[in-house]
């Protein structure tokens, strides 16, 4: 199926199995994810910089919530910064879903990491991950990545809190 006959289904609310149109791409591009991020756990930004690389329209939605990050917010300086932000860690990726398109691939991930966050000791990260990639000439490019923390899940009480800013 086209990926614009797959879009208009899409958007009539029909149920599709979704296809990957490129398969060698995604799964070129989940390992460059977990490259770069297990790079960015050891600290290392400038291997995840060289193996990540952002949209003019990047947003991004950090696991510890508040307003998205914009592409123009990641100055070079705020990006050197998560070199100290992140401190010897490993990672792990588990790719949940893949989908695939022409131009747009989306990747849903689970990420383990055990890293030093923020000056904390040391601990598990696991993380549910959206990361959306946009084609850019020959190239991919990360337009969007969303984590949250809720891999196990938490009540609909709690999840009521957080919504209140509890």
């Amino acid at each position: 199926m086209s990926p614009s006959r797959h879009a208009i289904l899409a958007g009539a609310g029909a149920s599709l199995v979704p296809t990957l149109a490129y398969p060698d791409d995604v799964a070129r591009l989940a390992a460059r994810c977990a490259d770069a991020h297990s790079a960015l756990m050891r600290g290392d930004v400038d291997t995840y910089r060289a193996l990540i690389r952002y949209t003019d329209d990047f947003t991004l939605m950090t696991p510890f919530g508040g307003a998205p990050t914009r592409a123009s917010d990641l100055t070079d300086a705020r990006v050197q910064a998560m070199a100290h932000f992140f401190r010897n860690g490993t990672f792990e990726q588990q790719v949940v879903q893949a989908y695939g398109a022409t131009d747009l691939v989306a990747l849903v991930v689970i990420e383990r990491q055990h890293v030093e966050v923020g000056g904390l000791p040391a601990q598990n990260w696991v993380l549910r991950v959206t990361l959306i990639f946009r084609r850019v000439g020959s190239d991919w490019r990360l337009a969007h990545r969303h984590a949250d923390p809720l891999v196990t899940g938490i009540s609909v009480e709690r999840a009521a809190a957080l919504a209140r800013g509890e």
